[in-house]
């Protein structure tokens, strides 16, 4: 897999769209690579996550907010909505908008982490939405999702963004745009043009996984994806768009990224390798920020140890991403508030770890209740906890070899009579690397337990089988893939007043 350096050039020094990194992925994308059948399985299996993370949260008012949206955009032989019949269809983009925050509100979809972070499953919802749209194929779409994976990958690897407060969905977008590009059998320079408008619309700051976090976590990577598909149309209409957009002089590496002589090696594969990545990503057994993940797992393993009543401060070893995003650190007294929103307490390791030492379990709804949060007993604890930077764990975390990358770290429980017991885990449980790595089992008992509730135990055994065999679907196939609740089982679309779709000349 060949190396490209990326700066950013004088005008008079930009190379042709061929040798710039857009290009380069165009490119891989234009060139519809074959797809391995382990690679073809694991694209069925993250389907498979993605769809009961989604179901887990169809209820709640931000999904049910985002849905409303998209039933104001009906479409006849649209995408279909989750949790809606099939036969209720709306504009591709508004479908890849409401699924898209079905999978994110949970904070419980895959994950990887390298220079940046990522949620390469954030590119399913507008890849399944666009497929069912213009009538293609399993194939078709597992090309797609595997090619998404595949830059998406890439550009975590390279490319930081967290450093300089630029949030992550900004490699969401391209790779969205290049998997579309990959599904519709685009040409290179049709790609390229979307790429670089992905990039350009999608770079914003940080804020949104800061303070008092607020549902536009959930929105900004379906946002991601439908300005790619948007991105995606106009380049198809002939329309050009910035570029280049990682080399330019006045663009995102000089401005928003290292500046003007920083060099970013961004390794992708040649057109026409087979795409690889995917397998390289992890999923989530517990509802919270994957940082958090090995944390819980430990927080179990230490709970068999000792009463929580008794400890009198808890110290957390860990890297530089744990610290700053989710742990003391990051200087967020939200991360310490029982009123906090439950999109803060996810991001707040303190009270996630107060949480599993008192509990021995975890729950996507139960463990951020306001009622869970207010405990006193649990007040107390989550006050107790601190998180401390550790340089071995941060050089941990960075590694080169994904095989020795841990993303755990050590915990101290200080006891009230003076007593100092400590535990360590390099990675949560169903990492590869970590003691139960997920199968396809796993995958099934996730879908199920978040699914059968609302589905029904037929439907959802439906679902599941249609998502493990998609790769082979043909078109209708494709549509009969969502999963319909019965009637009455989804909220209103409504949950919180008239927004600026719902008017009509009669209403106003």
């Amino acid at each position: 897999m060949p190396g490209y350096s990326v700066r950013a050039l004088p005008s008079k020094a930009t190379p042709p769209w061929g040798e710039q990194l857009a290009g380069r992925i165009a490119a891989y994308a234009a060139s519809r690579p074959s797809v391995d059948l382990d690679v073809a399985e694991m694209v069925g299996l993250r389907v498979v996550d993605s769809l009961a993370v989604a179901l887990a949260a169809i209820n709640r008012r931000p999904v049910a907010s985002a849905r409303a949206m998209a039933l104001a955009h009906p479409r006849a032989g649209g995408a279909a909505l989750f949790g809606l019949p099939a036969t209720v269809t709306v504009d591709c983009e508004w479908a890849a908008f409401a699924n898209g925050v079905a999978v994110r509100e949970l904070d419980y979809n895959d994950t990887y982490l390298a220079a940046d972070f990522a949620h390469p499953s954030d590119c399913i919802a507008p890849l399944l939405a666009v497929a069912q749209q213009t009538g293609k194929l399993g194939p078709d779409l597992t090309r797609a999702i595997a090619v998404a994976y595949e830059i998406h990958v890439a550009l975590v690897d390279a490319i930081d963004l967290h450093s300089f407060k630029k949030d992550h969905v900004a490699h969401l977008a391209p790779a969205v745009a290049a998997g579309l590009g990959a599904l519709l059998g685009l040409a290179a320079p049709v790609i390229y043009q979307a790429v670089n408008q992905s990039v350009h619309l999608s770079f914003a700051t940080r804020q949104s996984r800061k303070g008092e976090i607020s549902s536009w976590k959930a929105y900004a990577p379906a946002q991601a994806g439908k300005i790619a598909i948007e991105a995606i149309d106009r380049s198809m209409r002939g329309e050009g768009a910035p570029n280049p957009i990682y080399e330019g002089e006045d663009s995102i590496i000089p401005w928003m990224l290292a500046g003007r002589d920083a060099v970013y090696s961004v390794r992708l594969p040649a057109p026409g390798e087979r795409p690889r990545g995917i397998l390289k990503t992890f999923p989530k057994a517990h509802s919270a920020e994957y940082q958090a993940q090995a944390i819980i797992d430990l927080a179990f393993e230490a709970r068999a140890a000792v009463d929580p009543a008794r400890i009198r401060q808890a110290i957390l070893h860990c890297s530089d991403h744990t610290h700053f995003v989710i742990g003391s650190g990051a200087n967020d007294p939200q991360k310490y508030d029982p009123a906090a929103s439950r999109e803060t307490l996810d991001h707040s390791i303190p009270y996630i770890l107060a949480v599993a030492l008192e509990d021995g379990a975890w729950d996507h709804h139960r463990s951020y209740t306001p009622e869970r949060a207010a405990r006193p007993e649990t007040v107390k604890l989550w006050r107790a906890i601190e998180t401390r930077l550790d340089d071995s764990w941060t050089a941990r975390y960075h590694a080169a070899d994904p095989a020795e990358r841990a993303y755990g770290g050590r915990l101290d429980l200080i006891l009230d009579d003076g007593a100092t017991l400590s535990f360590e885990k390099a990675a949560a449980d169903a990492h590869p690397n970590g003691a139960r790595p997920w199968d396809a089992a796993d995958y099934a008992k996730k879908f199920q337990r978040l699914s059968d509730r609302l589905l029904g135990e037929q439907e959802a055994a439906r679902v599941l089988a249609a998502a493990i065999a998609f790769p082979g679907l043909d078109g209708g196939g494709l549509a009969a893939l969502n999963p319909a609740a019965p009637m009455g089982a989804v909220l209103p679309n409504r949950p919180t007043g008239q927004g600026i779709f719902d008017y009509t000349k009669e209403s106003i």
